[in-house]
């Protein structure tokens, strides 16, 4: 599976933005996806996963109740949707895959064996 993200800009504190990644191959509606971030001089965290079918998701507390995650198995994309953005949710967004077969939705780095080049977010204060 490799992976094209999309859609970053600059934002003001309050709006909103939506990232999308999209995969090529047919092993796309298989994976369980995730999205993670790195902000200028800090690691990469972890954001958001969905699992293979969209029945399963999960957030990072920074993130839960603003930012809500989704796919299209139709089209081999995920969506990373940003609302009520705040300044510190500044970074380069990346999507990944986790082609493993397990059944809980990782939010380490390690659990995704393929990763997209990333998409960055910039919110003005």
């Amino acid at each position: 599976v490799q992976l094209q993200a999309s859609g970053g800009g600059l934002a003001q504190a309050g709006g909103s933005l939506r990232v999308s990644c999209e995969a090529s191959g047919r092993a796309f509606s298989i994976c369980h996806m995730g999205w993670f971030r790195q902000a200028p001089g800090k690691e990469r965290e972890f954001v958001a996963a969905i699992s293979w079918s969209g029945d399963r998701t999960s957030y990072a507390d920074s993130v839960k109740g603003r930012f809500t995650i989704s796919r299209d198995n139709a089209k081999n994309t995920v969506y990373l949707q940003m609302n009520s953005l705040k300044p510190e949710d500044t970074a380069e967004y990346y999507c990944a895959a986790d082609y493993s077969a397990r059944r809980l939705l990782g939010s380490r780095e390690w659990a995704y064996q393929n990763w997209g080049q990333g998409t960055l977010v910039t919110v003005s204060s």
